[in-house]
């Protein structure tokens, strides 16, 4: 009997300690209720009108933006725009922080100060910034002119490639520093061990060094996604009115066309598509991490 009481009574502190954190969490709470949950609530509410003047509740909206090819494609662009950026990103990112991680401490500062400093500038300022670098008369064509490997201007202002060369400049601190973080924390003795065994650096590479970066590599490429195709200053910028992505469409149909239902439809639909490759990813990754624990 006494041991049933003194459980008892061990049970209720217990609780009313982690009931008594819970007041700190209020403040957080408010601020995410009021700053998101609220938005997102009205968002889906607005898609859910079937009229310009939001009067007539319906699914019409919805309807006319499933069955237009366009909206589709314009879909089907933005995923695309996201996918290509990570590929490139991570064609750079990954080979930089190998570098960064294999480096003296003295290189790490200068390599981590150049990654950072581009964050420390705002994103108009460097989208604007590649619009003279990615010009007729910009540094690469002028390059590509003087050396002789072409005879004329390229167009990449207001196409995929250069919006994809911007968006990688842009994205790549955000590929990197998970990179770095996961990959710095790795024991040394792992790769030695490798080495001892008789792999190669290339099979080290591979069989060490990339299974035990997966979660960097992950996280890297769910930032740099979300970002990419959310990206709505370098895609108006860069790709201009040839290039139309969701968010293009959100800020027409809600500032210029004023059709806010059709916005709050596209806007569900960028938020869903996004969420549903991000989560797609992540179930990759823990299926790939299963399976090199195994």
């Amino acid at each position: 009997m006494d041991h049933t009481v003194q459980q008892g009574s061990f049970l209720i502190a217990s609780l009313s300690m982690r009931l008594q954190g819970w007041h700190l969490t209020l403040p957080l709470a408010f601020v995410f209720l009021a700053f998101f949950v609220t938005p997102l609530l009205i968002l889906f509410a607005v898609s859910g009108f079937a009229d310009e003047k939001i009067t007539q509740v319906g699914f019409k909206t919805w309807v006319g933006f499933v069955k237009d090819p366009f909206y589709w494609i314009v879909t089907g662009n933005t995923l695309k725009l996201g996918v290509l950026t990570v590929c490139a990103t991570l064609l750079i990112g990954y080979p930089l922080a190998v570098v960064y991680t294999n480096a003296s401490v003295r290189t790490q500062k200068i390599l981590i100060m150049l990654i950072i400093m581009p964050m420390l500038l705002s994103v108009v300022v460097r989208t604007f910034a590649w619009i003279v670098i990615l010009g007729k008369e910009g540094v690469i064509n002028q390059t590509l002119l003087s050396l002789g490997l072409s005879t004329t201007p390229l167009r990449l202002l207001q196409t995929e490639v250069g919006l994809i060369i911007s968006l990688t400049q842009i994205e790549l601190p955000l590929m990197v520093l998970p990179l770095i973080s996961v990959m710095s924390r790795t024991d040394q003795s792992v790769h030695d061990a490798s080495s001892a065994l008789g792999a190669s650096r290339w099979r080290t590479f591979f069989k060490v060094t990339v299974p035990l970066s997966l979660p960097g590599l992950i996280a890297g490429c769910t930032l740099v996604f979300a970002s990419a195709t959310t990206a709505f200053i370098s895609q108006s910028v860069i790709g201009g009115n040839r290039l139309v992505y969701l968010p293009l469409i959100v800020w027409q149909q809600s500032l210029v066309v004023y059709n806010w239902p059709l916005a709050a439809v596209a806007a569900v639909t960028l938020l869903l598509s996004v969420m549903s490759c991000i989560v797609l990813l992540n179930l990759l990754g823990r299926r790939g991490m299963r399976y090199l624990n195994v």
